[in-house]
């Protein structure tokens, strides 16, 4: 097992949506061994673990975020054999891997569910007014008359945690991946199992009843007893050697209640959303970044930050271009704490906008016209026609070529060599990673900051989001710039849409 059982506290985990990132068999699906033969390039990248979303058996009516046996690998993604083989190499590589758990429901082809055995669901002989987040009723009537809940898509039942068997259950499937040499869990809705006593209506409301990454208080969210799950979780994980975690998907509606779910009896971490959503402005990445911060001290965890996921547009398209994505995350890769990256954003990848509407197959575009399928299309791994993928289950822009892996590998100023340039400073620099953070005075839509060490080593951080370039004179810095988002003039000066790291002299 690897050391270092605070590996969590600064690393850079590296999302793998397994159906999007390699497909090793041809069938147009990414899988296990797909993962286990891109592992080298990986660890080339500079990524201390990879997070896989969900490979387990399901029905797919939610992108395997419906899951029908959480003890087995869907035959889609390979067998339980290619998985401890891909823990076994990435642990040769120095890689840990995190996998998703999704308790808040299940597949409705799930034993349980299908055996009717309905005291482990939530049924109810009327519903209540509670929406899908995927829209419409989060209610749907079975045969007999009764309704079942699922807050997200109808083949995904919400699971009944007063139910001993249901918690008895999960506590036993984090014992399976554990005892297979997981390093952690990425828990799916975290902040969702546990409904208000009596299941309260929520009432008129303006808008949608409730959103992915909304954080308004619901009878069907961020409920106390959900505590009491975590505080039976963080003993099995602490039992353990090598720093097993666990990092929270939960949207609440205040820091002080998110707060609440991190600590030595409950989770390690939890995803900082707010990063994600911040405007490309100055003050807006500064506000969200002071606030982050502030949270993380009062739980005396690190924070999370992360730009991309599998819910949301890319932060190409989201920022309005390749320059300020890159000067964003390098504004992200500077900042104190773990950071949460994205297959394909090391590779400047925009969000498809074009999929023809037959082929989308989030199960929210059926119901309310939005889709997170633009976020989902296959890498691009080679220049050659189809991109290394023979009829991929979405359909990779011709233009994506230039953007491959491949593409990229040799060209000093490529996206995918930004993204192994600051990885390897962030490893080796001791002002990056764990550290201080001091505000630097910076004009207008700049932000400029400075990271330090205990021993007196720092490091300047500039990204300008403004209009015009502003020099280091400016700033009252100077230095040797370690790293630039993109082209520097001779005169020293960072453009519009430009981030550096300084070593200041």
């Amino acid at each position: 097992m690897l050391g270092n059982d605070d590996w969590w506290r600064d690393a850079v985990v590296y999302q793998v949506y397994p159906r999007s990132f390699a497909d090793a068999n041809g069938d147009g699906m990414g899988d296990l061994p797909g993962v286990r033969s891109r592992l080298g390039y990986l660890s080339e990248l500079g990524v201390d673990a990879i997070w896989l979303s969900p490979f387990y058996t399901s029905p797919m009516a939610d992108g395997g975020y419906d899951v029908s046996d959480y003890r087995d690998v869907d035959p889609m993604f390979g067998n339980l054999a290619d998985f401890d083989a891909l823990i076994e190499d990435a642990h040769a590589l120095g890689i840990r891997v995190i996998v998703d758990v999704v308790p808040n429901h299940s597949s409705d082809r799930h034993p349980w569910f299908q055996a009717g055995l309905r005291d482990r669901y939530i049924f109810r002989d009327r519903p209540n007014d509670w929406e899908s987040i995927f829209g419409g009723s989060a209610w749907t009537q079975v045969a007999d008359g009764q309704w079942y809940l699922h807050l997200f898509a109808p083949e995904q039942p919400d699971l009944n945690w007063d139910h001993p068997e249901v918690r008895a259950e999960f506590r036993d499937i984090l014992r399976f991946w554990l005892d297979r040499g997981v390093d952690g869990f990425r828990i799916d809705v975290a902040h969702g199992m546990v409904k208000a006593a009596g299941l309260p209506d929520v009432g008129p409301k303006e808008g949608r009843q409730a959103e992915m990454l909304g954080d308004e208080q619901l009878p069907y969210f961020d409920q106390d007893g959900v505590h009491d799950i975590y505080r039976e979780w963080r003993p099995i994980l602490d039992s353990y050697p090598g720093g097993r975690m666990a990092v929270a998907e939960a949207w609440v509606s205040s820091a002080e209640r998110l707060a609440r779910y991190i600590g030595p009896d409950e989770l390690h971490q939890a995803f900082n959303f707010e990063f994600m959503m911040a405007d490309f402005h100055a003050k807006s990445f500064r506000a969200v970044i002071e606030k982050s911060l502030a949270e993380a001290e009062l739980v005396g965890a690190p924070t999370t930050w992360v730009l991309s996921n599998h819910d949301k547009p890319r932060h190409v398209t989201r920022h309005g271009g390749l320059a300020r994505a890159r000067a964003a995350t390098l504004l992200m890769l500077s900042l104190p704490g773990s950071a949460y990256l994205y297959n394909g954003e090391e590779l400047g990848l925009p969000e498809v906008l074009d999929l023809p509407d037959e082929l989308r197959q989030d199960p929210a575009f059926r119901r309310i016209g939005e889709s997170r399928d633009g976020c989902r299309v296959p890498i691009p791994w080679t220049s050659a026609p189809g991109c290394g993928w023979q009829d991929p289950w979405l359909p990779i822009p011709g233009s994506w070529a230039e953007l491959s892996a491949e593409a990229q590998q040799d060209d000093p100023g490529s996206t995918l060599n930004l993204y192994r340039a600051a990885l390897a400073a962030r490893r080796s620099h001791p002002a990056l990673g764990g550290g201080a953070l001091t505000w630097l005075d910076s004009p207008g839509d700049v932000l400029a900051l400075e990271r330090s060490s205990g021993d007196g080593d720092t490091l300047a951080v500039v990204l300008n989001a403004g209009d015009e370039p502003v020099t280091l004179g400016e700033l009252g810095l100077s230095g040797e710039v370690l790293l630039s988002s993109g082209p520097l003039p001779e005169d020293g000066s960072v453009p519009p849409d430009t981030a550096i790291w300084l070593q200041p002299r």
